[in-house]
């Protein structure tokens, strides 16, 4: 991936953080936020990877289609 792509990739990652409202929630601590990553990771690398990823799947493309609708980022 070259520089600007990757640059632009982690803006857009990071963005995601903030939308989910992690960074208000967490009170932008950074070591409680990658906690919760590697809590996301450990998930995904065990046996409730599929469920979880259609589960978080359905309920951001709910959240974006809200947010497109101008609803909010409602379950």
């Amino acid at each position: 991936m070259k520089r600007r792509q990757r640059t632009r990739h982690l803006i857009e990652l990071g963005g995601l953080v903030i939308k989910a409202g992690l960074v208000d929630l967490t009170e932008d601590d950074r070591a409680t936020l990658y906690g919760a990553f590697l809590t996301v990771a450990d998930r995904l690398r065990g046996e409730e990877r599929v469920n979880a990823l259609a589960l978080w799947r359905r309920k951001g493309k709910r959240a974006f289609k809200a947010d497109q609708d101008g609803k909010g980022n409602f379950d």
